[in-house]
């Protein structure tokens, strides 16, 4: 088995730690990445990000979907979205999609964008599968144009809840690119020894993270601690189940990054300590399997 490499998340980090935390990032040049949105940190994550992604080019993953107050008047004033989704706070539509990547290109200080998620697909007001058709198309047209590599599809429970699936994913942007060449090449969702579902069929060799890595995506793992709370909520004999040289923290990070078929581990830790516990953690060797369906057994009878 081969352990997913660690990135910063910065959806939960301290905004005063985020400078340090970039630069520790690029300290591992050959794993370094980062994920961001334009509604994190009120708004401000991209703008925060900027001034040190220019004294460090990491690879940065962003999304598309969500608006904060700002950028809903500021969408409505140029005449991209109707006042009606700037009261709904969630938007997919073509022209959107185009004005929001550049938004995220001009608050990173980049001409050019790594990675755009769509984010939260289920969301959207109507048909996630129309609205996921549109931004797809919008996210083709850009990564055509040069503005961007990839784009992906991050959700939250889309896949639990069967609103969203691979291979419906895969078949919207061969619509969307009119080839099977199209550039949609990566899932996030989250996966830790709470929201276990997918990670469960992952084991199976079934589910979306499977599915996902059979067809070369890379899948980001989200709330691997579940936002610090597993810590607390998991016991030092499931800790000893998973690697007892670790701390409960370590343990349960490391597990989700055992997790077949995913690629990156997203870590919001705003801390040096943290960091280091972190890489700590992933170089250690991976969870067996058995071992992993053995805590998530015990675990569904708690």
């Amino acid at each position: 088995m081969t352990k997913a490499a660690l990135g910063l998340g910065t959806y939960r980090i301290r905004p005063s730690a985020l400078s340090d935390a970039v630069a520790r990032v690029a300290a591992d040049p050959a794993t370094a990445w980062i994920d961001t949105a334009p509604n994190y940190l009120d708004g401000q994550a991209q703008s925060l990000l900027a001034p040190t992604l220019a004294r460090h080019p990491i690879p940065v993953s962003t999304k598309i979907g969500f608006l904060t107050t700002q950028t809903a008047e500021d969408a409505v004033d140029d005449g991209v979205i109707a006042t009606g989704d700037a009261e709904r706070g969630h938007c997919l539509s073509l022209p959107y999609v185009h004005w929001q990547c550049a938004r995220n290109r001009t608050e990173l200080g980049r001409d050019h964008l790594d990675l755009v998620f769509v984010h939260n697909p289920e969301r959207t007001d109507g048909d996630p599968h129309e609205a996921l058709r549109d931004a797809f198309t919008a996210l083709e047209t850009e990564a055509t144009a040069g503005a961007l590599t990839a784009y992906g599809v991050a959700t939250w429970d889309g896949f639990e809840t069967g609103v969203l699936s691979t291979p419906v994913l895969h078949q919207l942007a061969v619509e969307a690119a009119g080839t099977e060449q199209h550039h949609l090449r990566a899932v996030q969702l989250p996966v830790s020894l709470v929201t276990v579902t997918a990670f469960v069929q992952a084991l199976d060799g079934d589910g979306p993270i499977a599915q996902a890595a059979e067809l070369g995506w890379q899948v980001y793992a989200s709330a691997p601690l579940f936002g610090g709370e597993l810590a607390d909520l998991a016991t030092r004999e499931l800790t000893a189940l998973l690697n007892p040289d670790l701390t409960t923290a370590q343990a349960c990070l490391l597990a989700a990054a055992s997790c077949p078929g995913v690629t990156r581990i997203l870590l919001s830790a705003s801390t040096q300590a943290h960091w280091a516990e972190a890489q700590e953690a992933l170089r250690s060797p991976s969870i067996p399997a058995p071992t992993l369906r053995k805590v998530l057994d015990v675990l569904a009878t708690a």
